[in-house]
């Protein structure tokens, strides 16, 4: 049975944002976990990314693109792979596995109802790069009994497709539909101090963990980003694996 539930104003609204190599290795317990939420009378949304599927139809198409500042640089012989492998291939793979777990599921992109406006964000350094202007939240309001997974492809003004980094484009949705939580789903089980998962902690602390060396490497930029989503006033943030289990980050609290 497909699961579908009426929403009130007052309904508790998750953004997961979903992407990266962990993307393609969810299994079926991971969309069981979906179900699960929106039983217990969470609404969630959903927002993609699909770095290894866009490497791969790029590499087909002899099409070289660079990372910079974390961004791929996205050229214009680039962006219509980019928006035909998020929009034709990787949401649709995505709505069928919610579908699969017995979840109501449909397709979007920043193109539908006006979604994500952008504009360039370097188009000398960046290419086919966006950064978000406007989120019209008013399509997500009328899909109440739906899980949205929105590719992040943005538009501008005048029609152009430009590639939003999925992190960024998380946050902004998160923000605009006044969500209770975002959660970055990653291949690692939250924020781990000395070996051990961390439950709960706060951007001051994790601040003082990236000085003091506990928190290296690309944790850094993961844990930077979701922190940096709590100035967007929503109220908590979480690092999870594909169980959904992992660290919760709220703006203050007492670290246990």
């Amino acid at each position: 049975m497909t699961t579908s539930r009426s929403t009130q104003a007052t309904e508790h609204k998750t953004v997961i944002k979903l992407g990266g190599s962990l993307l393609e290795r969810l299994t079926s317990d991971f969309f069981r976990g979906i179900h699960q939420m929106i039983e217990s009378g969470k609404r969630v949304i959903i927002v993609h990314g699909g770095g290894p599927a866009i490497n791969r139809k790029l590499k087909e198409a002899q099409v070289e693109t660079s990372v910079v500042n974390g961004l791929r640089v996205t050229h214009a012989e680039a962006i219509d792979i980019v928006q035909t492998t998020l929009i034709g291939s990787v949401n649709p793979w995505i709505v069928h596995q919610l579908e699969q777990a017995g979840i109501q599921a449909i397709g979007l992109n920043g193109f539908d109802g006006g979604l994500m406006k952008a504009s360039f964000l370097d188009q000398k350094t960046y290419g086919y790069v966006g950064k978000i202007d406007d989120v019209n939240p008013a399509l997500l309001h009328l899909l109440k009994e739906t899980v949205p997974v929105i590719s992040c492809i943005g538009r501008t003004d005048d029609g152009q497709a430009l590639n939003i980094n999925a992190d960024t484009a998380a946050e902004k949705i998160a923000a605009a539909v006044q969500a209770d939580e975002l959660l970055f789903v990653t291949d690692t089980t939250g924020i781990k101090v000395n070996g051990e998962t961390v439950t709960t902690t706060h951007p001051n602390q994790i601040n003082d963990w990236i000085t003091d060396g506990t928190i290296y490497g690309g944790m850094i930029p993961k844990v930077q980003a979701a922190a940096g989503c709590l100035e967007a006033d929503i109220p908590v943030v979480r690092i999870v694996d594909e169980m959904l289990e992992g660290t919760t980050i709220l703006k203050e609290v007492a670290v246990r």
